[in-house]
């Protein structure tokens, strides 16, 4: 469960606005948002009757946020937001803050209403969707029966561990990892087949690293982190009674290194040409010989397949080769301390606070651990996905999904987002029309492939059925795993029927919005919100916050990734030799600029990781503002504060990303994380944009000016 992404359930090809993405997520915006969390306000001159109005008034920008001693030619990004900065802390119990945490903890906050008033009606035997919502957040709120269980809850599974006579068990144990506690080495994954659009596809990926990523084991910049999993892997074992606890701690980390050295780079990982690699079981187990390929995938319940889609090609017989030189005892180890940490978040107090010592305040550096309630809410809705955590495992997601949506959701939000993503796709339409660096025939695909795009929003078509899911108050770690296995079954229910090009990745609670394998660029109910789209502000407020995420997400099908995958959805080269080299020499001017951008101390930007999301926020951010001149249909916007339409759709762009977090998050992220830090998600792209220098005056002489020929243009 803690180190294989299959329990996550994260697409292959998803890209998100955010990276805090899992299931109550953090990221993104909509237009239209309910007024559920919107400032009203009484109007004076008409008594009785409420208006809306903004959450920054009076027009939507946050005036007081802004830093009067600095020239927005120097530093756009401190110009908008520096009070802000200088006078917000960072909650105790979060690793960061910014505008997106803010309605995630408002959305956080509301469920709990909604979990609290499910869970003092649910039945002892749950029927109804809300009924079992309810009893599980009862179980996980029951913390004295937790602490009198102890390890007890997983001892049975640890008991196959110790039990395990051979290398084959011990695969299916793996196999096992992706509908219950444990890990494995190989991820498993079910999406559409991106050369058989028809069908879904079974992707293997590399997996077994129990920190964020290869280089905390590789890099002496890591050593504190790698000294603390270290210690925390013997603290778990310890707790589990496990033999030899430090010996076997020791030899985890070294196995865990041995597959780190041999495993690509998350850079390596985004080129889905290169990670597209079909092959048969048999051809599988003769290419990585020393893992057994049978029994995992028999116990992963993929037995009947016949096509594999392996990712990281090269390096699977490597991870192949070190399971099989690597004693049985050390794996053995690994098993139960990937039980232990995978369940921690569900057993009793030690474990929970051993997990947030080393997950949440080691490796990102959030001083204090959450309240249990909001642990509570993300034990049953969803949350956070971290590395190695356990948070979108076995939850009950989607029936929660269905409870906010009816409570907090309304028919006019979604018409209104609807319309505003039709406005961009209109503008990107054009945009796509007058590119000047594409062959005709390349351009024609292009459009052909933006009149694909699936728009939804909300929540799906379809509710998921939890009808057979059992759920009881006294059980947490078997409602977990029930509601884990019957997730998976689902997925691997429908592998060999057609795609279903409804399907959501994320659930509506979620505050993010992502561009997915099926064409769709989705925008869940849960962004929805004020201040990140506010019904009451300004227009070119909300074109410049709302409107470049939507034109962000519909750049993810024209960036570094999403630009190999035709019109049907299909992995194909689709552009002629001359565009394919234009584009990538334009994408190389974006990533030195990115590659200048040091967010910390000594940590630069890694383009080659980030190239996708900063191609996205440009692409946004020039989508965004040819829809807001559009809707101006040529009329001068009026001036409101003394600032142009331009000038707040800016600011109001900087604003949506105004942001701190604490340094180990930022460094974690800076290895871990596909998109840029916030404030370069500001400062990149907008030394790009021509009408940015006319808002703003900025000249040569200025820090953040670039010569016209040095700006990166792409789309």
């Amino acid at each position: 469960m803690v180190l294989s992404s299959g329990l996550t359930r994260r697409r292959r090809r998803m890209n998100s606005f955010d990276r805090f993405s899992c299931l109550l997520g953090l990221a993104a915006l909509l237009l239209g948002a309910s007024l559920t969390f919107t400032a009203l306000a009484q109007d004076e001159t008409a008594p009785g009757v409420f208006v809306p109005k903004p959450v920054y008034p009076p027009f939507g920008i946050d005036l007081t946020a802004q830093d009067p001693n600095t020239r927005p030619q120097d530093d756009f990004y401190q110009y908008v937001n520096g009070a802000w900065l200088a006078r917000t802390s960072i909650p105790a119990d979060q690793p960061s803050v910014n505008q997106d945490r803010d309605i995630s903890n408002r959305v956080q906050a509301r469920l709990h209403d909604l979990l609290e008033d499910a869970a003092a009606t649910a039945p002892e035997n749950p029927v109804t969707p809300e009924q079992k919502v309810g009893a599980m957040y009862a179980a996980f709120m029951d913390s004295s029966r937790i602490d009198a269980l102890g390890v007890s809850p997983i001892r049975a599974q640890l008991d196959l561990v110790r039990a395990a006579p051979d290398r084959p068990a011990i695969a299916r144990l793996m196999g096992r990892s992706f509908y219950d506690f444990g890990g494995s080495i190989f991820s498993a994954n079910i999406d559409v087949d991106v050369k058989d659009t028809a069908h879904y596809g079974i992707y293997l990926d590399q997996s077994g690293l129990g920190m964020p990523d290869r280089d905390y084991y590789l890099k002496p910049e890591f050593a504190a982190q790698k000294a603390a999993y270290d210690s925390y892997v013997e603290r778990l074992l310890t707790l589990i009674d496990w033999p030899n606890p430090q010996v076997s701690a020791d030899a985890i980390l070294a196995f865990e290194s041995q597959i780190a050295e041999v495993s690509w780079i998350r850079a390596e990982q985004r080129d889905m040409v290169k990670s597209y690699n079909p092959m048969s079981p048999s051809e599988l187990a003769a290419a990585a010989p020393g893992f057994p390929w049978t029994d995992f995938l028999a116990a992963a319940k993929l037995a009947s397949e016949h096509k594999l889609i392996v990712g990281e090609n090269t390096a699977f017989p490597k991870i192949a080769s070190v399971f099989a030189s690597t004693p049985i005892d050390t794996l053995k180890a690994w098993l139960a301390f990937t039980i232990a940490d995978s369940a921690a978040a569900y057993l009793s107090d030690p474990f929970q606070q051993a997990s947030f010592d080393f997950r949440k305040k080691t490796l990102s550096g959030q001083a204090v651990i959450e309240p249990r309630w909001k642990r509570g809410v993300t034990a049953v809705s969803g949350g956070v996905c971290d590395e190695g955590g356990s948070a979108c495992f076995g939850t009950l997601n989607w029936a929660v999904g269905q409870l906010y949506v009816a409570h907090d959701f309304t028919p006019q939000t979604k018409a209104k987002a609807q319309q505003m993503v039709k406005e961009l796709m209109a503008a990107f339409r054009v945009r796509l029309q007058n590119v000047d660096w594409l062959a005709p025939a390349t351009k024609q695909e292009a459009l052909k492939k933006l009149d694909t795009y699936t728009v939804k929003v909300g929540y799906p078509e379809h509710p998921r059925d939890y009808s057979a899911v059992v759920i009881r108050r006294d059980d947490l770690i078997g409602d977990v795993r029930r509601a884990a296995e019957a997730d998976w079954d689902f997925y691997v229910g429908r592998s060999d029927g057609p795609v279903d090009r409804t399907d959501w990745v994320m659930s509506p609670q979620t505050v993010n919005a992502y561009n997915g394998s099926l064409r769709d660029i989705v925008f869940p109910a849960g962004i929805l919100q004020p201040p990140l789209f506010d019904p009451a502000a300004d227009d070119a407020v909300n074109y410049g916050a709302f409107g470049a995420i939507i034109g962000h997400e519909m750049t993810h099908g024209f960036d570094d990734q999403g630009r190999t995958i035709d019109a049907t959805g299909t992995l194909r080269d689709w552009w002629t030799p001359e565009d394919a080299a234009a584009f990538k020499a334009r994408a190389a001017v974006l990533g030195a600029q990115y590659a200048q951008f040091e967010p910390v101390p000594g940590v630069h930007i890694n383009p080659d990781l980030t190239m996708g999301e900063n191609i996205a926020d440009l692409g946004g951010v020039l989508i965004a503002l040819d829809a807001y001149h559009a809707s101006l249909k040529g009329h001068p916007a009026p001036i409101l504060g003394g600032l142009t339409g331009d000038q707040r759709f800016f600011m109001s762009f900087a604003q949506a990303l105004r942001g701190k977090a604490k340094e180990d998050a930022i460094r974690r992220g800076a290895v871990s994380d596909p998109h840029s830090y916030r404030k370069f998600r500001v400062l990149g792209p907008l030394p790009n944009v021509d009408a940015w220098y006319e808002a703003f005056d900025v000249k040569p002489g200025d820090k953040l000016y670039r010569s016209p020929s040095d700006r990166a243009r792409i789309w």
